[in-house]
């Protein structure tokens, strides 16, 4: 691959735009997800008739790690990389990876934002708006309200060799069944486990988070939530120092 060839990028004009900025700090592969990307993007060919394009934009922060991940993964659809990471600086994107994500109409006017890789609800969504799918009565009525008890947790301390784990629970404090949906984490050191059964209104699901360190360091990791409550995403963190 020659990394300084030039390529010229021809707009194409579409019905809808998946834009997707990834900043390519700490591990890329976590980030990029780019098999899961391969998919969805052969899903939206088969399904759209071309009237959907993906563009990615990556930050410059790890282009050596960018480029291998590319090829390892055999990725042959067009990514950009943002030299400059112009846009990121015009958008002022948040850290979070969740709200990097977005779906334009023919016009480039957002009207959804989310990542369809990391939430399944999210690409549902996506897919009924490509398809003209309008959401049934019973789907908008069916979420509950929610309560965190801690959403921050600080394990403190430790060797990095050892394996550490915190318990977040969330109580179900409407008159609906609480689902969880999906759990992402923001980086593969972090695993979650949580019973898949909903909880009944008054109950709590715990979420057995367990961090295992590559090597020492400070680490400050986040955990998406998603569920069908109001709000349906919940970010849960751990954060310490694996000495």
């Amino acid at each position: 691959m020659d990394t300084n060839a030039t390529v010229k990028f021809e707009e194409v004009k579409t019905k809808y735009t998946i834009l997707h900025y990834v900043d390519t700090i700490g591990c890329v592969s976590c980030k990029l997800q780019l098999p899961k990307w391969n998919e969805l993007i052969e899903e939206l060919d088969s399904i759209a008739n071309g009237d959907v394009q993906c563009l990615i934009s990556f930050s410059p922060a790890n282009k050596k790690g960018l480029l291998k991940s590319l090829k390892i993964n055999r990725f042959k659809h067009y990514v950009y990389i943002d030299e400059k990471d112009s846009l990121n600086q015009l958008n002022t994107f948040p850290k979070e990876d969740t709200f990097c994500t977005f779906l334009l109409d023919g016009e480039n006017k957002v009207v959804a934002i989310g990542n369809p890789i990391h939430n399944p609800k999210v690409k549902e969504l996506y897919l009924k708006i490509i398809q003209g799918k309008e959401s049934t009565e019973s789907e908008k009525q069916w979420t509950t309200e929610i309560k965190v008890k801690e959403s921050i947790i600080s394990l403190g301390r430790f060797n990095w060799k050892e394996e550490k784990q915190a318990v977040f629970k969330i109580k179900n404090t409407g008159n609906r069944p609480l689902v969880i949906n999906d759990v992402a984490t923001s980086c593969g050191c972090t695993s979650v486990d949580y019973p898949k059964e909903p909880a009944r209104p008054g109950d709590s699901i715990s979420l057995r988070v367990t961090y295992k360190a590559d090597h020492p360091e400070h680490f400050d990791k986040t955990i998406t939530v998603y569920c069908n409550a109001n709000p349906s995403l919940v970010r849960l963190k751990i954060m310490g120092d694996a000495e």
